[in-house]
C-alpha cells in the first residue's frame, strides 16, 4: 500500500519490492489511494492496481474523517475480494487505513515507519494530530510487525507513540545498484566546468532549499579564485518552488549559478554527472536519493539528521553540514572542493557500505520473511478498531 506512485523515496521503495518479491512464494498487488506517478508505467506486468480513486465518487455531507472512513471501506471489501493474505503498509496515512480495514478482515499487517513521527506527523498533518496519533499508536501496537528504515526512525516511534523499547524492528532501506546504474545511462545530462552540485528532492520546507540558496550566495564572497564557480542543479518541484526562485534572484551576484531543473522523471543520469549531490534537509527516515548517489559514486553533502547519519560508520562517508545552518553548508561545500582526493576516499568506502548494509537481496530477505511469518500469526487486530 502506497498513496500514489510519484517519484518519493517510499514510491520508489515500493517499487523496488515488487520487481523483487519472489514469485515463487508472493503474489503481489498494489493498493493505491490515487491512480497516479511517473512511477504507474514501472510497475510490473504481473502485479494488479487496485487505487481508490477508481471507484465512484461519495454522495452525501461530507464531515471529518470521511475520507478516511470510506478508504477503509473500499480497502476492507478489496482484501475480502481478493482473499489478500497479508498486508504492507507504508507511511503512516497508509497505517491509518490498512489498520482498521485488516483489523475488520481478520488481514495481518506488517506497517513500515519511514521519518522520524515526532517531526514528521505534526509537519505533514494540520489537523486532529492528537487523534491521528493515538490511533496510529494503536494500530502500530496490533500489527504483527513494524519496520522502520533507520535506528532513529526506530526509536522516535518508540518515543511517539509509547511503543516498547525495541518493539521497531530496523530494516533498512535497499538501493539495486544495476537498476540505478541503467537508469544513470540513459542519456548525459549538458554541464560546464563549473563544479557541479545536483540536489533532488520535493521543494517543501523540510527539505531545506532555502539553505541551501543562502549557502550558495554566502559562497559568492571571498570564493577562492583557484576553484571553478558553483552551478546547482535543484531538481523537483513543489510548492516552495516560487518563493525559491524568488529568493535566488534577490540575492544572485552573478559568480554562481541556481538552475531550476524542475520534476525529473529519471533524476539518476543528474547524480551521476554531477561533482557531488547535496541534501539540505531539516530531517530525513533513509533517503533515497543518498542511497542512489552513493551507488553510483557520486561525493555526497549533506546534514546531520535522521537515518542519514546511519550512512556512515567506521569510516568517513559524507561531508557534514548541521541542519539549518547556511553557514555551515557552505564550509561543507569548501572543503569538498578543496580536496577532491579526500572525496574520492569517502566514495569508496560509502560504496562499501552500500554492499554491505543496503543489498537489495538481503533487505528484501528480511521484509519476505516478516511477511511470511505475518501469513501464519494468529495474532490480527482487533476488529473493534474498524471506522464502520
Amino acid at each position: 500500500m502506497i498513496s500514489s506512485m510519484h517519484g518519493g523515496g517510499s514510491e520508489q521503495q515500493t517499487l523496488l519490492l515488487l520487481r523483487h518479491l519472489d514469485r515463487a512464494q508472493f503474489e503481489p498487488l498494489l493498493y493505491l489511494t490515487a491512480r497516479v506517478g511517473d512511477l504507474l508505467e514501472r510497475v510490473p506486468d504481473d502485479v494488479p492496481i487496485h487505487a481508490y480513486s477508481d471507484s465512484p465518487p461519495p454522495s452525501g455531507w461530507y464531515f471529518p474523517g470521511r475520507a478516511i472512513r470510506d478508504q477503509t471501506r473500499f480497502l476492507g471489501q478489496l482484501l475480502q475480494r481478493e482473499s489478500i493474505d497479508v498486508v504492507y503498509d507504508r507511511t503512516f496515512h497508509m497505517t491509518l487505513i490498512a489498520g482498521p480495514a485488516a483489523g475488520r478482515c481478520g488481514v495481518p499487517r506488517v506497517s513500515t515507519i519511514v521519518s522520524p513521527p515526532e517531526l514528521a506527523l505534526p509537519m505533514v498533518e494540520s489537523r486532529f494530530i492528537w487523534l491521528k496519533r493515538k490511533r496510529l499508536a494503536r494500530y502500530y501496537r496490533r500489527a504483527h510487525r513494524v519496520i522502520a528504515v533507520s535506528q532513529q526512525a526506530a526509536e522516535s516511534a518508540e518515543r511517539y507513540y509509547r511503543l516498547p523499547g525495541g518493539s521497531v524492528e530496523v530494516i533498512r532501506n535497499p538501493v539495486d545498484r544495476q537498476q540505478i546504474e541503467q537508469s544513470a545511462s540513459q542519456f548525459a545530462p549538458q554541464r560546464d566546468k563549473s563544479l557541479t552540485l545536483a540536489c533532488v528532492g520535493r521543494m517543501t520546507d523540510e527539505k531545506g532549499h532555502h539553505d541551501l540558496i543562502a549557502a550558495v550566495a554566502m559562497a559568492q564572497t571571498n570564493w577562492p579564485t583557484d576553484l571553478p564557480p558553483l552551478c546547482v542543479w535543484l531538481i523537483g518541484d513543489g510548492p516552495r518552488r516560487g518563493e525559491l526562485e524568488s529568493q535566488w534572484r534577490a540575492i544572485n551576484r552573478g559568480l554562481h549559478r541556481i538552475e531550476f531543473l524542475g520534476k525529473q522523471t529519471n533524476p539518476a543520469p543528474y547524480i551521476k554527472m554531477a561533482d557531488a549531490l547535496v541534501l539540505p534537509s531539516h530531517f530525513e527516515g533513509m533517503p533515497n536519493v543518498v542511497l542512489e548517489a552513493m551507488a553510483l559514486g557520486t561525493p555526497v553533502i549533506a546534514t546531520r539528521v535522521g537515518g542519514t547519519i546511519e550512512l556512515q560508520r567506521d569510516q568517513p562517508t559524507i561531508y557534514w553540514t548541521q541542519p539549518q545552518k547556511a553557514e555551515s553548508l557552505t564550509h561543507a561545500i569548501l572543503e569538498f572542493a578543496r580536496d577532491r582526493q579526500a572525496a574520492q576516499q569517502r566514495v569508496q568506502a560509502a560504496s562499501q557500505m552500500i554492499a554491505d548494509y543496503h543489498d537489495v537481496t538481503a533487505c528484501v530477505a528480511r521484509i519476505q520473511t516478516r511477511l511470511l511469518q505475518a501469513c501464519s500469526s494468529s495474532e490480527h487486530d482487533d476488529p473493534s478498531d474498524a471506522i464502520s
